[in-house]
């Protein structure tokens, strides 16, 4: 099953008073992981954010398996759980990268709906056709 993958290094910033990773930092990073896949892979659709497109999160959780701490090298994994008309699910696996493998310390999901601002509110939108080209390349079935 193919993923896209953002890598990060906690830091000291991430952690609460006890020293494990404050859990609203996972929601972050999928935020993260979300902008540099649209970075990386589908660049026209934030261009198309200055002519009033918009990505708008309707839904988001975590589970959380383990604790992280600072400096713990993490791989998030992303891919496209379903499509519909206007709204992406996506998938996000968190692992904690240690010598002789990876560790699943938590998993997160996201929905996202594509809109267009016009002078009075937001209205639907579809889904770009490159954005769509380029999910579907990461997609969980």
């Amino acid at each position: 099953m193919k993923s896209y993958e953002y890598r990060h290094v906690v830091g000291f910033e991430e952690t609460n008073l006890v020293g494990n990773v404050y859990y609203a930092n996972f929601i972050s990073w999928q935020g993260r992981c979300r902008e540099m896949f649209l970075r990386e892979h589908a660049p026209e659709v934030l261009e198309m954010f200055k002519d009033g497109f918009a990505m708008v999160t309707t839904r988001v959780s975590c589970d959380f398996m383990d604790e992280l701490y600072a400096f713990d090298e993490i791989v998030i994994r992303m891919r496209l759980a379903d499509l519909k008309q206007n709204r992406i699910g996506m998938i996000f696996d968190y692992f904690r990268i240690r010598t002789g493998g990876e560790e699943l310390v938590a998993r997160g999901e996201q929905e996202i709906a594509c809109m267009q601002r016009n002078e009075k509110d937001l209205a639907p939108a579809r889904v770009p056709e490159n954005l769509l080209k380029a999910l579907k390349s990461y997609t969980e079935a």
